[in-house]
């Protein structure tokens, strides 16, 4: 059976990483669809790794039309645990400037309309939201960026909105007056399909333009974004490589057991279809 202990989403501009031996590629069929891409299966710095390019080989998705769950799903199908995500993002505050890698502790969801649980038509589950990042997995994501030479920045609230177009100015100064740090497109839903997934989630978020606020500077552009992407993508490499050999081989954080005491539904009032559809997930708690 194909394993994998640790997945890494690549965001815009990381499509593949370098350096995997004992290669393959599963796409596994979900029951949410099909993955985003085929998902490299390979060794990195004697961990058994699973990527998998957020947009797809080539950047075919657009943030709203990405298949989160399929992603999330098909991840934890391979035994992966913990999750790397790497994302772009625009700076709302002057501190995180362009180039600098942050973690954030936080998230403000402003999407509209995707999907964002795994659950529904006959199963209700509830699972606390509080923490949306693995604290565990964001300390090894930081400490292995400093250690890289990047300026890196530990702490700071996200706010995911729905794009594809960027912010107004007036969209970016009210973010910034909730005291909001950066502002993205993708890390929702999928922080919350991987805690109902009960999956270790951390980001690195590659700061590439301060948004539209800053009107010193030009507004974002794509052409800004790419060209600075370019130079993360290279950093957020070198800190992966440096924190897979240190993600503790047993997880002590309460990823592992988000689900636990979060499902409200009889469980003999589940179909019997939906439970077998949903044992990867809840199987240990349905019998």
């Amino acid at each position: 059976m194909h394993q994998a202990t640790v997945g890494i989403i690549g965001g815009s501009g990381l499509y593949k990483i370098e350096g995997l031996t004992d290669v393959e590629e599963v796409r596994p069929e979900t029951p949410f669809g099909m993955p985003s891409d085929e998902i490299v299966l390979g060794t990195l710095e004697g961990v058994r790794v699973a990527f998998l390019p957020r947009h797809g080989r080539g950047h075919r998705i657009s943030p709203s039309e990405l298949p989160s769950r399929a992603n999330i799903f098909a991840l934890k199908s391979l035994g992966v645990q913990w999750i790397v995500a790497v994302s772009a993002v625009g700076s709302l505050q002057e501190k995180f400037k362009p180039l600098d890698i942050v973690v954030p502790d936080q998230l403000i969801d402003r999407t509209k309309g995707r999907p964002s649980t795994f659950f529904g038509n006959g199963l209700v589950v509830h699972v606390s939201f509080a923490d949306p990042f693995c604290p565990d997995l964001s300390k090894v994501l930081y400490d292995s960026a400093r250690e890289a030479g990047v300026t890196a920045h530990k702490g700071a609230t996200w706010v995911i909105m729905e794009g594809p177009q960027f912010s107004t100015r007036a969209e970016s100064n009210l973010h910034r007056s909730w005291g909001a740090d950066l502002i993205g497109m993708t890390a929702l839903p999928e922080a919350k399909l991987a805690k109902e997934a009960e999956i270790c989630y951390a980001s690195l978020a590659c700061v590439t333009d301060y948004d539209c606020w800053q009107q010193s500077c030009e507004a974002v552009t794509t052409e800004m974004i790419l060209s600075n992407l370019q130079k993360n993508v290279e950093n957020a490499k070198h800190i992966i490589k440096l924190a897979i050999p240190r993600i503790p081989g047993t997880r002590g954080c309460d990823c592992a057991n988000s689900l636990k005491n979060s499902i409200a539904t009889d469980p003999s009032r589940i179909p019997a279809e939906l439970k077998r559809k949903m044992e990867l997930l809840i199987g240990k708690y349905v019998s």
